[in-house]
């Protein structure tokens, strides 16, 4: 086969990245163990090529001030690809040898992650498949809960809150967030919350690593009996034993991932036995690529994956994830999208339009722009 006769994909050569921050305001603000937010920032990322097709993603990095950082390491990147074939798998490869004097997780890896996000959608687009397809699975719908709000509020503001959030997708699961000052606090607003929703919805729990291990063990404890679906990042996230030795005295299963940095830390966490449940994150985990590996390693042990923000380009993953278990759907980003990731009746559907979903509501862009 001559080059003229290649697929598009296989001749997309890497040009330039282009990026934007936008800062956009959040439904319900955010009041957790580690920060209240009433704004989101964002970082637009489309990385161009040689022959016109566009791939898009975006990073959520938290906090505004680490934009600056972040998009300096995304152009460094992107400087030494340019003129390279657009190839995933070498492009995470090459990155990866680049950050061996600078490590492999944090900032690094987050540039990475959002680079690999774009090019996978590239090469989707280029070949007019949707990404699921062109990593082998096909659309359809995949289960949601919504995690849009129920966080550390005042717990009489928590039933007419958590109602709207069945009703923003007919979802059949929430998640809400726990930590309160004692146990009876926590389950005064699980009590608040499921007289409000029904016992049929399901609840998970997210502790946002807001406690000591301590009390952590003391807490999990009294709030084993409460039917809970699952406890996630109870304490810090990169203390493994500690996790492994609270998933193997409490009932309820643990939940952690959505602050392990790439699939080689992911295999130590799994080896480790630091959770029962594991949901990555795709500004982490290493974008598509990392998300893949990880997916696999999760697989092979039989251990539940869910996602952790990024509802549309995640649905696509969880699709072709052996052990894929919950789409975690938020609309932090759906101000600046073009098209909804609209959910039904607690599903949401990855549709056969080609790439990974993502395209930009521009006029939007401009009305966040930071």
């Amino acid at each position: 086969m001559t080059n003229t006769q290649l697929p598009a994909a296989a001749r997309l050569t890497f040009e330039s990245v282009n990026m934007r921050a936008v800062s956009v305001p959040l439904t319900n603000p955010i009041v957790s163990n580690v920060g209240e937010f009433t704004h989101w920032p964002l970082i637009l990322i489309d990385v161009h090529t040689r022959e016109g097709v566009t791939g898009h993603s975006y990073l959520e990095p938290y906090v505004q001030k680490t934009i600056p950082a972040i998009t300096t390491m995304i152009q460094v990147l992107a400087d030494h690809f340019k003129g390279k074939p657009l190839a995933p798998l070498d492009i995470y490869g090459d990155a990866m040898k680049m950050f061996h004097l600078v490590g492999r997780e944090g900032i690094s890896l987050i540039a990475m992650a959002g680079l690999d996000m774009a090019v996978w959608d590239a090469l989707a687009r280029a070949v007019n498949l949707p990404l699921v397809s062109l990593l082998g699975g096909q659309p359809g719908p995949i289960r949601a809960y919504n995690t849009n709000g129920l966080w550390l509020l005042p717990i009489d503001k928590l039933a007419d809150q958590a109602r709207k959030l069945v009703a923003q997708g007919g979802f059949k699961a929430l998640k809400m967030r726990l930590g309160r000052k004692t146990a009876n606090d926590d389950i005064a607003a699980i009590r608040t919350v499921r007289d409000a929703v029904g016992d049929d919805i399901l609840l998970m729990t997210d502790f946002n690593q807001g406690m000591t291990y301590g009390e952590v063990l003391q807490r999990m404890h009294n709030l084993d009996d409460q039917n809970l679906y699952w406890f996630e990042e109870p304490i810090t996230y990169d203390n493994l034993d500690g996790c492994a030795h609270i998933a193997a005295q409490i009932k309820t299963p643990l939940q952690i991932g959505e602050n392990i940095y790439g699939p080689r830390e992911f295999y130590k966490a799994v080896k480790a036995g630091a959770a029962d449940l594991y949901m990555p994150d795709l500004m982490r985990i290493g974008g598509v690529t990392g998300w893949m590996r990880a997916a696999a390693i999760a697989g092979a042990a039989g251990y539940p994956l869910s996602s952790h923000l990024y509802p549309v380009v995640s649905a696509h993953l969880l699709r072709v994830s052996e052990s894929a278990d919950w789409l975690e759907w938020s609309d932090w980003a759906e101000p600046v999208l073009a098209e909804p990731f609209a959910v039904h009746n607690g599903f949401a559907t990855v549709s056969d339009k080609p790439g990974n979903g993502l395209n930009w509501n521009e006029a939007a862009v401009k009305k966040f722009a930071i």
